[in-house]
């Protein structure tokens, strides 16, 4: 990965050279390898280095092209090169000597605009092209890589992160106080907004180009809707499996002979590792399998249809590789807000699952240790290798197929892949009313489906911030009802959360290269074009993912009725930090900025009122696995982004 810092002073004005090297010496953190610098007196643009890839080693940037009208600076990992250097027509023997930035700019010189439909791979980029005076910023289509930019009248300056951005005095370092909002709401990560006033990101899969004069974006990745007509089955999952297996193979570049991966008892980690296991063996290579458990001893249960204990069933998952080792991750009875400070440091933004991220660091603290530069995980497999298909119960409602639907739903019925009530909510839940839908879960599941029950945002914002309004903009629910289009709904996942900040965190804070091949664009647009009917089938949820990998995957994992319920003791971890929470909501009701969207009085009733059992109902996890947990870690970041050592 690496930093980038550039400024272009729109009136001509010296010494952007001087502002690039202190927004690069910023970020140090994410660029510890080297350091490198163009300039005219009133542009300039920049980088800083962390070599991940072989071919880092011969990174020239910033670059030039074009007969000299191009200057790039990226952060690129290309995972099709070998396609991009045969259309280039360079040699291999060349290619051999290029990073990835040369064999974008080589591409752009080609293609222009036209090369962004050629990129598979995690990247963004800052191109000035001095024939039409502008700055082009890019980002891949789901935003591995982050890009943040500040601009007014006077001038444009970039950034990796914002805290490059916040060495310039023309930059405040202030909360943006509706982006905290948005995401105490859970709304989708849309719009140019970063956490920082006046600060914007480039948006995943989108363009923005910028003059002295103007500034365009617009989205340059927009999948079609269109369905693959294969003729079976058997090819729509040999497609599926030769997908994935590209994936991680290009992912694996930089591994070296060994790579660490999340496995979970779940299908997408598995799925994951058994790819990455079949390749590293062809390489005489080995895979690490991290799995968080509960500390040895817990018996504190877990939800209803969820095993507590993913050990013995990604177990049987390393046992199919010889060359798999497995390792099993406890973080016992860790504080999830012992690494508060470190996270706004490191990701320049709030953490929404801290306990969550208490197991993450753990298995990034032992892949560090082993020395191990990559990891693999599984992230988007439900929205791509391992979809339900659940969605298809409510399009046979709208289309009147009612004979295929109660076919459907007796089967699901008569599998237990859903209870009867949850087929019904799957079915009808889309075209009922929010206040029956709120109704029903209230009385029937014991569930609140309210905001108020996941997060900790003051009430009274949701109309004085038009949080509503935006919430509908954005396409959501804030009853999360199911939705009833696979296509629309699984897109929007994928579009839902920016995870730039925190992949380029975990490479700096353990020198970790996180990667996730379910995010892989080829695979993403492949099984967006599945035929639904494939993914359900005779009452069999992810029919086509089970056939995929019958031969890959535990039987165990194939025909699994319940999930694993990672960190299902972080009950135990958050009731040992009680005092912790106290200081920090004391510390949130002295900060004006905080206590103005959090809603301090009421996380204070949670602790003081602490529950005595009960941990997976849903009545107390929401509200403090949840709401308590989200309210302290997003409040603690607004904290320190306004300046309160406090």
């Amino acid at each position: 990965m690496t930093a980038l810092a550039g400024r272009w002073n729109f009136d001509g004005k010296p010494n952007a050279d001087r502002d690039c090297a202190r927004m690069l010496a910023a970020q140090a953190v994410y660029g510890p390898h080297d350091e490198s610098q163009w300039s005219t007196e009133a542009l300039a643009l920049g980088r800083r280095q962390y070599r991940v890839l072989p071919e880092d080693i011969h990174d020239a940037q910033p670059l030039t092209g074009g007969a000299g009208r191009f200057v790039l600076i990226a952060d690129a990992r290309l995972d099709n090169r070998e396609e991009l250097e045969a259309a280039l027509q360079i040699a291999p023997a060349t290619a051999r000597g290029l990073a990835d930035s040369a064999i974008l700019l080589a591409a752009w010189e080609r293609w222009g605009e036209g090369a962004l439909d050629r990129f598979v791979g995690d990247f963004a980029f800052v191109l000035w092209d001095a024939r039409e005076q502008s700055v082009t910023l890019v980002r891949d289509p789901l935003g591995a890589r982050p890009l943040h930019y500040h601009r007014d009248r006077n001038f444009l300056a970039v950034a990796s992160m914002p805290k490059g951005l916040h060495v310039l005095p023309e930059v405040p370092r202030a909360p943006d106080e509706e982006r905290i909002a948005d995401y105490l709401l859970l709304l989708p990560e849309w719009g140019s907004q970063s956490f920082f006033k006046d600060v914007e990101r480039v948006e995943g899969g989108h363009i923005v180009k910028v003059t002295r004069e103007a500034m365009t974006k617009r989205r340059y990745w927009q999948p079609q809707r269109k369905t693959v007509k294969l003729n079976s089955t058997a090819e729509y999952a040999e497609g599926m499996l030769h997908h994935l297996d590209q994936a991680v193979r290009s992912q694996l570049r930089g591994a070296g002979n060994a790579v660490a991966t999340h496995l979970s008892s779940g299908f997408d980690s598995s799925a994951v590792t058994s790819s990455a296991a079949i390749e590293m063996a062809r390489r005489g290579g080995k895979v690490v399998g991290f799995t968080a458990v509960p500390r040895e001893g817990y018996d504190g249960g877990a939800p209803p249809r969820r095993h507590g204990d993913e050990g013995p069933i990604a177990a049987l998952t390393a046992a199919r590789y010889p060359n798999i080792e497995h390792v099993l991750i406890r973080t016992g009875g860790r504080s999830p807000l012992d690494g508060l400070d470190r996270n706004v440091f490191l990701f320049d933004q709030p953490i929404l699952n801290l306990c969550n991220m208490t197991w993450a660091a753990a298995i990034n603290d032992a892949a560090r240790e082993r020395k191990l530069r990559v990891l693999l995980t599984g992230q988007m497999g439900n929205m791509t290798i391992s979809y339900d298909g659940i969605t298809l119960l409510p399009q046979l409602i709208r289309s009147g197929r009612l004979i295929r639907w109660a076919r459907e739903a007796i089967a699901l019925s008569r599998k237990r892949y859903l209870r009867p009530l949850g087929i019904l909510s799957n079915s009808f839940g889309p075209y009922i009313p929010v206040w029956l839908w709120d109704w029903i879960n209230k009385t029937m599941q014991d569930r609140d489906t309210g905001f108020e029950a996941y997060s900790a945002i003051r009430p009274d914002l949701l109309a004085q911030k038009g949080l509503a309004a935006r919430a509908a903009e954005r396409a959501t629910d804030l009853s999360y009802r199911p939705r009833n289009d696979g296509f629309e709904s699984r897109l929007w996942v994928l579009r839902r959360v920016d995870l730039g900040n925190l992949h380029k965190g975990q490479l700096a804070g353990w020198d970790v290269d996180v990667r996730d091949p379910t995010r892989d664009r080829r695979l993403i647009e492949y099984c967006l074009s599945l035929p639904e009917e494939e993914c359900l089938v005779n009452g069999t949820t992810r029919a086509l993912s089970r056939h995929a990998f019958a031969n890959r995957l535990p039987r165990d994992i194939i025909e699994a009725r319940t999930k694993g319920y990672q960190a299902v003791d972080w009950h135990e971890g958050l009731s040992a930090a009680c005092e912790q929470l106290r200081d920090e909501l004391e510390r949130l009701d002295a900060c004006a900025p905080a206590a103005a969207v959090i809603d301090v009085p009421r996380l204070r009733n949670l602790v003081e009122n602490w529950p005595d059992g009960d941990w997976h109902r849903d009545r107390v996890t929401r509200p403090y696995r949840l709401a308590l947990l989200r309210g302290i870690s997003t409040g603690h970041f607004v904290r320190r982004a306004s300046g309160s050592n406090a």
